[in-house]
């Protein structure tokens, strides 16, 4: 990994940790929020902790901070809209910027500059409405999975093996006041690869008994497997953190992210999503990366913090 930027804690000023938001993510946020305040602190970092239950604007207003850490998950936290608040506003903060952040939000329209960039996701089909259902079986079979565009955790995701589930599918999904549309089932392994500072961190292979890598199986379940090392060949991992770092800079993400990828049963590796402020909760995957990389939580922390020193530098 690149060296250090900041040695003494004081460089950072102080920071505000915006965690919670208003989204379906807002608990795992919290957590998130919790375990990276804690970090801060325990550095000697002058970091407060602030629940953001409604504008950004009146959670910072009449205070003095330095920066930002932003944690909220989902959308108003990691769709571009607090990172326009906070350019506005002339704050510093971590992880991506506007245009990055609405784009790895909106899995669909990720998809769509993956597809431009000639970079690999799975077939899929946008679900309007129940007069489409039969369209979707037509052109991508069974089975597939339903998701909500701009939802995060698999939250409002669903597989779906036939048409009464595709069904009760897309019904589950459109509650999430977003684009629907679902996804070519891919049979594989499923991996995910962390990004820091352009850097891709470790792979790790998810094995879950779960029809999928469900909300459930990312913060509940005591079942979910984690590998790291992932059990490629060193080549391959290498290709997949490649990839990984292609998938980020195609959309500009920034600081850090999470990409996760399928290596299907024809070696072909299958972009999913980004995630530009991912969890880091005691079951989330950048913590588990970085520690097979050598680095703790708190050195983890620190680390994502210096990104928004670069953005203070105009080094976007």
């Amino acid at each position: 990994m690149k060296p250090l930027r900041i040695k003494n804690a004081a460089e950072f000023g102080r920071v505000a940790v915006l965690m919670g938001g208003s989204a379906a993510e807002r608990e795992v946020s919290l957590r998130s929020g919790r375990a990276v305040f804690d970090a801060l602190s325990r550095q000697g970092i002058d970091a407060v902790a602030i629940d953001v239950t409604g504008s950004p604007i009146e959670a910072l207003a009449n205070k003095r901070f330095d920066r930002v850490f932003n944690i909220i998950h989902g959308r108003g936290g990691e769709d571009g809209v607090l990172q326009a608040i906070l350019e506005v506003m002339h704050l510093p903060y971590t992880g991506s910027g506007v245009l990055a952040s609405a784009l790895a939000m909106d899995k669909l329209r990720t998809k769509l500059c993956w597809q431009g960039l000639g970079l690999t996701t799975p077939k899929w089909f946008l679900l309007s409405d129940e007069a489409q259902l039969d369209d979707c079986i037509s052109q991508l079979g069974f089975p597939v999975i339903v998701k909500p565009a701009q939802e995060g955790s698999s939250i409002g995701m669903s597989k779906a093996t036939n048409r009464d589930e595709l069904l009760k599918a897309f019904l589950v999904a459109k509650q999430f006041d977003c684009d629907v549309y679902a996804e070519q089932w891919v049979t594989g392994a499923e991996y995910t690869v962390a990004v820091l500072d352009g850097e891709a961190l470790p792979a790790i292979r998810l094995e879950t008994p779960n029809a999928f890598y469900d909300f459930e199986a990312k913060y509940q379940a005591n079942t979910t497997r984690y590998h790291c090392p992932c059990g490629l060949s060193e080549e391959r991992e290498q290709q997949l953190q490649v990839l990984a770092v292609k998938a980020c800079q195609g959309l500009q993400v920034k600081g850090w992210a999470r990409v996760d990828v399928f290596i299907d049963n024809q070696d072909q590796a299958q972009l999913i999503e980004v995630n530009t402020v991912p969890g880091m909760t005691d079951h989330s995957l950048v913590p588990m990366a970085a520690k097979a990389a050598g680095i703790d939580f708190n050195q983890l922390v620190w680390r994502i913090l210096e990104t928004s020193v670069v953005i203070d530098e105009g080094q976007k």
